[in-house]
């Protein structure tokens, strides 16, 4: 698979998960805090898939 691929596939599964985040914000904080978690995580994995 193309490098670029992966780290497109990385920022918008982030964007997915950054809406998640912001319709649960006000119903759910633990479930929005849990999102918010693996939306960081997959910025800093783009980040790095497109750095190495």
């Amino acid at each position: 698979m193309n490098k670029e691929i992966v780290g497109v596939l990385l920022v918008a599964l982030a964007g997915f998960l950054a809406g998640g985040v912001y319709a649960t914000w006000k119903t759910a904080k633990l479930m929005a805090g849990a999102l918010l978690l693996a939306t960081l995580l997959a910025i800093g994995g783009a980040v790095a898939w497109f750095v190495g």
